[in-house]
Parts: structure tokens; C-alpha cells; sequence
């Protein structure tokens, strides 16, 4: 009998499913334990008779056969509650599922155990909503697990689940990867299409996952990438991610080291393990670093203003009248864009988000990698949404996403890698590469992983 969810990342779990050392459905149990006991608050809705049903005939001959999966409650799914975590839609059901989720079923295998709570429609970097409240980091209760997708990265970094769906649209896989001490890819904007009924709104939004090795993201993309009709943006797709692990040329490619990316205040402590984390990794990968000059464009307002163009179509019958059910960050963001929004800040938008990529392409004539920190610091307080001052010390989230919304804004693949912690608490380093050139970061992520193994959950999980 299973007494505790696999500890292990969700390949290793396969291999035990086709070991028969471990059952699908033993396995569900122990997660469904698990969720209840749980005082992280990461999952907002379960199905267990549909789970039950689904890992009682899984096949783990398939690439996430039996594996059980977390959706995060911005992705739809058919006969699910569909509420975005907004109280505006509390009681709102799903009518089609996302294209990301119907192939990690569909091809993949995984069985569907629930949704894993986000911020209200994915605009904070946070772990609190009003309509499920706070989810809390596993490596410290009081501590945010970050946003958009923190329900996913606490639930698999505190030995919940082995693997869990995210989305991306300005550091939202990422910086709950960092903050989590999970491994978190942002891929080439188009990757892994979305849809099905996307909504279009600044390009800046892709699909992912939260897990705790390379080769889960790796499979991931075996299943769930390629090219998909009702996402017209979406990319051809490649065979042999997992396959092909490990295996591209990555000595004498050149990277540059900048911690802050010229845009952020980063704490001391966290940029200083950035910088030794970065230069091992150019040892051991035999890349050549280089002191050119890293200084990208601060595009917070910008990305925030055109990005609010998906959520007033998605309030479109409710806004204004919605205003007091919504999170005052949100209401807020609203009401300026509403003030604000003109012809002429479309202009202005369209003109720094041109800059943005010529400046990011002439960094990448320079160099093959960006290295920088995934987060300005550590995980700040729970229950913290807006920026406040303690002290002489900025309290995040106000300085979070200026390393993160670039690769964004530019579309490149990035990803975020676990270092050393500061504290006690996971520090991400982010490396950010050239469009299409996903596999090298990949191969990047696992010779860290190979070299200075991170934890694959945290300290006393399951919690």
C-alpha cells in the first residue's frame, strides 16, 4: 500500500508504474490523503470519481501513463469549474478543455486530479485570491509560492503532485519555479499552442509546467507541443525532446552574466549565487563568458496596460459592475486602462515593445545566453499583493516580473534553475536564450542538475 505521494519527478514515477512496483490507483489514493491533510491550500477543486476512474484503467505505457496531473485553474477543462479564481465567476463550469490538457491526457496519460489555484486571471505574481484564498510556499508556511501558476509549483515541490500544469505570460511558470526551488520553462512564445477559443491579447502568454526534473519538461513537450489549429501561433512540432536530452553542443557558445538585466534591484545575497552558480555553469559547460552590456527595457506598464485587453474582453457583460468582487490590484489595473487606454498609448506601447526586441536581438548577435536571476529575492509574505515598504527594504511583488516579462515582451525561450538558497529559501537563476533554441536551455538546466542536484521537493514534504 502507497501511505505518501512519489517523491521522485513524474518519469521516475512511470518507470515505478511499469516496474509494478507501484499502482496507478494506489498512487491516487495517496495524493487525494495528501490534498486533505495538506495546510498549503494548492488545490481549489478536485474530481476523485473521475480520477479513480481514469487511474483504474491508465496505461503506463504511455509517456505520463497513471501519472496523477494538476491543472491550473486558468486552464479550462469541460465540466470544471471555470471560475479564472475570481469570485465574478464562483459559479461558472467549464465548457471545452485546453488543448495543453486534453494531449496530457489524451497522449500522455495523465489522470486529472484537480485544479491548483492561481492568482485572480493570472494578473498578480502571487498566491492569494479572494475566492480561495492564500496558498503557502512548502519551504516556509507564511511565505508566498508566487504567481500566476503557485498553486502548481507549491503542490509539486511539497510532494503533493508529481507534475502540474502552468502558464506563462510574464513569469508566471517561472517565478513560482524560483520561489518553489522547482525547475520552471518558459518556452518560444508558441511552443505549446493554447486554446481552444484563446484570446489573442499582447502575445506574450505561453503553456508549460511546474515539475522537479528537466526530463519532466522534456516529455512534457514530447506530449504536448506542436503545431495546433485553433492556435494560430503556435509552432511546428519537433520529435525527440526527452530523447535528445542532453546531447547539444554547448561549449564555446557565449554568455553574459548580469544578474539585474540592467532593469532590476536585486538583493545582494541572491545576485551574488546568481554570479557563482552562472560562472560553474560556464565551466562546466565550457561556455565563454563575455562583458557585454546587458540593460533591457523596464516594459511593466507597457505589458500591463495591453495585457488587460483579454481580461475586459473576458468582464465584457460584468465590468464595471463587478468592481468590488474583484481584487482592489485588479479593479484597479481596470480603472487606469479604462483612463488611459488610447490610440496613442497603443502607439507608444507598439513603439517600446519594438525596442524591446531590437535591443534583445542585439544582445543575442552578441551572445547564445542571458544569465540572471529568475526573482529580485526571495519569497516575500504570503498574504502580500501589492508593493509596500518595510523599512529601508522594498516588500515585493512590486519589483518581481522585471526579470521575468522581457523573455515575454521578446517571445524567447527562458528558463528558471534552482542554485543555492539564500536563508533557507529557493533561488532561481534564469537563463535566457534565442528564439527556437529551447533544447539548449534545456541541456543548460540538466548539466546544473547533474553537477549540483536541487532538491526535488521541500524540506519535510509531503505537506
Amino acid at each position: 500500500m502507497t501511505d505518501t505521494p512519489w517523491l521522485g519527478d513524474a518519469c521516475s514515477l512511470v518507470d515505478a508504474f511499469r516496474a509494478a512496483e507501484r499502482s496507478p490507483a494506489e498512487e491516487l489514493e495517496a495524493v487525494l490523503t495528501a490534498i486533505d491533510a495538506s495546510q498549503l491550500n494548492t488545490i481549489s477543486f478536485t474530481d476523485p470519481d473521475a480520477a479513480r476512474a481514469a487511474a483504474a484503467t491508465a496505461n503506463p505505457s504511455l509517456p505520463f501513463g497513471g501519472v496523477p496531473v494538476g491543472v491550473k485553474m486558468l486552464q479550462e477543462v469541460a465540466g470544471w469549474p471555470s471560475t479564472e479564481a475570481s469570485v465574478v465567476f464562483q459559479d461558472r463550469i467549464g465548457t471545452h478543455t485546453a488543448t495543453e490538457v486534453t494531449r496530457l491526457v489524451e497522449e500522455g496519460g495523465g489522470v486529472l486530479v484537480g485544479q491548483t489555484t492561481a492568482s485572480e486571471f493570472g494578473g498578480l505574481n502571487v498566491s492569494t485570491n479572494r475566492l480561495t484564498g492564500t496558498t503557502h510556499n512548502p519551504w516556509q508556511h507564511g511565505r508566498t509560492a508566487g504567481g500566476s501558476s503557485g498553486g502548481s509549483a507549491a503542490a509539486v515541490a511539497g510532494g503533493i503532485l508529481p507534475l502540474a500544469t502552468g502558464g506563462d505570460g510574464g513569469g508566471s511558470i517561472r517565478i513560482p519555479a524560483a520561489f518553489n526551488g522547482l525547475v520552471g520553462m518558459k518556452g518560444t512564445v508558441g511552443r505549446i499552442p493554447r486554446g481552444p477559443r484563446m484570446l489573442c491579447g499582447n502575445h506574450t502568454v505561453v503553456a508549460g509546467c511546474l515539475s522537479r526534473s528537466v526530463r519532466d519538461i522534456a516529455r512534457f513537450y514530447d506530449v504536448c507541443a506542436g503545431y495546433d489549429g485553433r492556435d494560430p501561433y503556435s509552432l511546428p512540432r519537433i520529435e525527440g525532446w526527452e530523447r535528445d536530452l542532453g546531447t547539444h553542443r554547448l561549449a564555446g557558445r557565449r554568455a553574459v552574466i548580469a544578474p539585474s538585466l540592467g532593469v532590476a534591484i536585486v538583493r545582494p545575497e541572491v545576485a551574488a549565487n546568481v554570479v557563482a552558480a552562472g560562472e560553474a555553469l560556464a565551466r562546466d559547460a565550457g561556455l565563454v563568458l563575455v562583458d557585454t552590456p546587458v540593460v533591457l527595457p523596464g516594459l511593466g506598464f507597457e505589458w500591463a496596460v495591453t495585457g488587460l485587453a483579454s481580461l475586459r474582453a473576458d468582464l465584457i457583460d460584468w465590468w464595471p459592475a463587478c468592481r468590488d468582487d474583484l481584487t482592489k490590484a485588479i479593479a484597479f489595473g481596470l480603472d487606469m486602462a479604462d483612463g488611459q487606454m488610447s490610440l496613442a498609448l497603443s502607439a507608444r506601447a507598439e513603439i517600446a515593445r519594438m525596442h524591446a526586441n531590437e535591443t534583445m536581438a542585439n544582445l543575442f548577435d552578441e551572445v547564445d545566453f542571458i544569465i540572471c536571476a529568475t526573482n529580485p529575492d526571495v519569497a516575500y509574505p504570503a498574504e502580500v499583493q501589492m508593493n509596500t515598504r518595510v523599512g529601508d527594504q522594498q516588500t515585493e511583488p512590486g519589483n518581481n516580473g522585471a526579470l521575468t516579462i522581457p523573455a515575454n515582451i521578446c517571445g524567447n525561450p527562458a528558463i528558471s534553475i534552482p542554485i543555492e538558497p539564500v536563508h533557507g529559501l529557493p533561488v532561481g537563476m534564469q537563463v535566457i536564450g534565442r528564439h527556437h533554441e529551447d533544447a539548449l536551455l534545456l541541456d543548460l538546466a540538466l548539466l546544473v542538475e547533474r553537477t549540483c542536484p536541487w532538491p526535488l521537493v521541500a524540506p519535510g514534504a509531503p505537506l
